[in-house]
């Protein structure tokens, strides 16, 4: 038994190590393994930004954007938006599939992509800070935090509490299931995760937990017996960065 939890555990800290390599994302690209994008807007996104109470104008992160169309929709609604994408290959599928020509400029560690108010930075989101996404009083993730195991997740909401306004707010998506019916990504994140990783620096609040496993037969054939969707509302608290766990 112990020699059969070793193999498990070597297994699974490889896995892990393996998904924290930005050149796993860059072959997901290359080889169109990107089952994670979505082609309509989300619709957590059209019912609850305006709960939000955002003000028309304000700046939005998007990390881990891919070439998702929901920035077209935060445009539209009259926001700026930031999106952060590590693959080359993401960003400029976004651009060329809309029929867009943005202006891009190189920066110290990452590529800006600009047309307008909406703007991609290509590169590692953990090594950007402040400065180079400006200043973000709102913050979408629709699929940045299920993308990460969970030795990364404390580290990507410390990052979050640095660069975005203390005064943010966001929408964040994250989906639950049995995590040793399915390897990730996308992974399991509980609802008291979110609680323990989100609690210091904002307030949290559920908006709904649907399940959606009927509507995702990708995942049934992966051997889902269960899989729920969940909105959250995060709003945070005045603190300065880096006081998430």
């Amino acid at each position: 038994m112990r020699i059969t939890c070793s193999y498990v555990f070597v297994y699974e800290r490889l896995q892990v190590i393996y998904i924290m390599d930005p050149d796993f994302w860059h072959e997901r690209w290359k080889t169109n393994q990107i089952g994670f994008h979505q082609s309509d807007i989300n619709p957590y996104l059209v019912r609850y930004w305006p709960s939000l109470a955002p003000n028309r104008g304000e700046r939005v992160l998007v990390p881990l954007c891919g070439k998702s169309r929901d920035m077209f929709w935060l445009l539209e609604q009259g926001f700026a938006v930031v999106g952060v994408e590590i693959s080359p290959i993401a960003v400029e599928a976004f651009f060329a599939e809309n029929r867009l020509t943005p202006v891009v400029t190189r920066e110290d560690r990452y590529i800006r992509w600009r047309i307008e108010a909406l703007e991609i930075l290509c590169g590692d989101f953990f090594e950007l800070g402040r400065g180079d996404i400006g200043n973000c009083r709102g913050m979408y993730d629709r699929a940045a935090l299920i993308a990460l195991p969970p030795e990364m997740r404390p580290r990507y909401v410390n990052h979050l509490s640095t660069v975005l306004d203390r005064h943010a707010r966001g929408l964040l998506l994250t989906l639950d299931y049995d995590q040793s019916e399915m390897g990730g990504p996308p992974f399991s994140v509980s609802d008291a995760e979110v609680t323990e990783l989100f609690t210091d620096a904002c307030t949290v609040q559920q908006l709904c937990r649907t399940d959606i496993l009927r509507s995702q037969p990708r995942f049934m054939e992966r051997g889902l017996t269960r899989l729920s969707e969940q909105a959250w509302r995060l709003e945070r608290t005045g603190q300065a960065g880096g006081v998430i766990r």
